[in-house]
């Protein structure tokens, strides 16, 4: 069966320049495992390869727990630069949870 991560975590987003940082945090610390197993760096670059033009980056926060990426590339040149309706990239954090995982 496939979720979409909406159903099983939540996600914030932030921004330094050109780079925009993604936490995915499950609702249930016990989805973290699953989390870790499915949403790679890989995944989340194939998600958004619309959005982010380098490399993604993936961190553990197992103590959290929680997911980070760091996705390059992605704010088309950053928030005093970028012609988008969204430069910080906070509506980036809702594209994360429409990808969907095999559970």
């Amino acid at each position: 069966m496939k979720k979409k991560l909406y159903h099983l975590a939540h996600s914030r987003a932030g921004d330094k320049g050109n780079t925009l940082i993604l936490s995915l945090i499950p609702y249930d610390d016990q989805d973290y495992k699953l989390l870790c197993e499915k949403v790679t760096a890989n995944a989340v670059k194939q998600h958004m390869k619309d959005i982010v033009a380098g490399e993604v980056i993936r961190y553990e926060v197992d103590n959290l727990p929680a997911l980070q990426f760091v996705c390059h590339q992605a704010l088309l040149g950053g928030v005093t630069t970028s012609l988008s309706m969204d430069t910080h990239g906070k509506s980036l954090s809702y594209a994360l949870l429409e990808m969907e995982i095999e559970c």
